[in-house]
């Protein structure tokens, strides 16, 4: 079963997509794209990860942005 999703904001665009019966390298990805502006000086770059490596970063982000483990790293 495929599954798509996206998310836009100001300088980002959220990319996920999943197939759940495929074991192929690649299909089950999420990306963060950058949004060119005239109000942001940033050229157009983008970073993409398999669901697993996204899931670390989640778990990264949610232990250090709502502060509930120490920062002492």
């Amino acid at each position: 079963m495929q599954f798509s999703k996206s998310k836009r904001t100001k300088r980002f665009n959220f990319n996920i997509s999943r197939d759940t019966k495929s074991h192929k390298a690649g299909s089950n990805t999420v990306s963060i794209v950058t949004n060119t502006s005239d109000n942001y000086q940033t050229s157009r770059s983008q970073i993409t990860m398999t669901v697993k490596e996204a899931k670390a970063f989640q778990s990264f982000l949610n232990s250090y942005i709502d502060g509930s483990l120490s920062t002492s790293n």
